[in-house]
């Protein structure tokens, strides 16, 4: 079997670092160019993965998650199952155990694997051009274009993210039909942290994908309340996610050792809209929250 695109994806001449920093207009055209070359690159990747990519199912969920998840989409009345897994640790910000520990290896071996495909990813901006991040979401320039990542990809945004965020906040209803994701890697020797900011989203989720007992030290989130002026710092653990409005003040911390692994994924509204501070908390028909709203390509991208 020849794998033409694939071959022409890892022998393709890439942009620097320093012109992906500076937003080089070669940068732009890199991508345009060889969108097509690098989708058909990662759908022949993934053929050469064997079974690895069918493993990105609903399995990977927490069980207590998953099974809530799962009754609320058969009875909406049945939603709060799905609400009181949610603790708030912070005014606005909730926490959960969103995947499963003992099935999170199979992600990031995933992950890993993607990462060593040899396919041109682009790296999510912050301060800098983060080295262990990737693009997801199909509206971005250079993202993870495999087929079977972008299903389980579609189906958290799809299933669990946008009813989770109408349930917890419902003032996003109305400004969640748009999707937005990228991995991050914090490394104590490369990218160590991200100061303070709000998200051009709606709704923020954070999910550590760090595996049980992969350790490290530093890292935290530390969230700003606007009205009292409280400031704490949040660690979670394996497989757990964090949930606010993207216009909650947050910043990461500096990792000090070892390395932190996390998805971050956005809901946003048309055009980039976000409910505005202090939006309507009117009761929502359950039935409302529900329902599938597939994701539509509106020409903006966060960054």
């Amino acid at each position: 079997m020849t794998n033409l695109a694939l071959d022409q994806a890892r022998t393709v001449e890439r942009p620097s670092r320093a012109q992906m920093l500076q937003r080089d207009f070669t940068v732009q055209r890199f991508w345009d160019e060889n969108q097509d070359v690098f989708a058909n690159a990662w759908a022949e990747w993934e053929q050469t993965q064997g079974g690895k990519a069918n493993q990105l199912d609903a399995s990977l969920y927490d069980p207590k998650l998953r099974a809530a998840v799962e009754q609320a989409w058969a009875d909406p009345s049945q939603e709060a199952a799905v609400q009181d897994l949610w603790t708030e640790v912070f005014p606005g910000v909730y926490k959960t155990q969103f995947f499963d520990p003992e099935k999170l290896s199979t992600l990031r071996n995933y992950m890993t694997a993607t990462a060593d495909a040899g396919i041109p990813l682009r790296p999510p901006y912050g301060i800098s051009l983060n080295r262990g991040g990737a693009m997801l979401d199909p509206r971005s320039e250079g993202y993870l274009a495999a087929p079977n990542f972008q299903d389980f990809y579609t189906g958290l945004m799809d299933s669990y993210m946008r009813p989770i965020s109408r349930l917890l906040f419902p003032d996003v209803m109305g400004y969640d039909t748009q999707t937005f994701g990228f991995s991050i890697q914090w490394q104590a020797d490369a990218d160590t942290s991200l100061r303070a900011h709000t998200d051009a989203s709606s709704v923020t989720l954070n999910i550590n994908l760090n595996l049980p007992g992969e350790e490290f030290s530093g890292s935290g989130v530390r969230f700003f309340d606007r009205e009292t002026r409280q400031v704490s710092e949040l660690t979670f653990e394996p497989g757990t996610a964090l949930i606010h409005h993207g216009s909650v003040a947050h910043e990461s911390m500096p990792i000090t050792q070892g390395e932190r692994s996390n998805f971050v994924l956005w809901l946003y509204g048309d055009q980039g809209q976000i409910p505005p501070l202090g939006g309507s908390t009117t009761p929502i028909d359950p039935h409302i929250r529900w329902v599938k709203t597939p994701s539509q390509s509106d020409g903006f991208a966060p960054f």
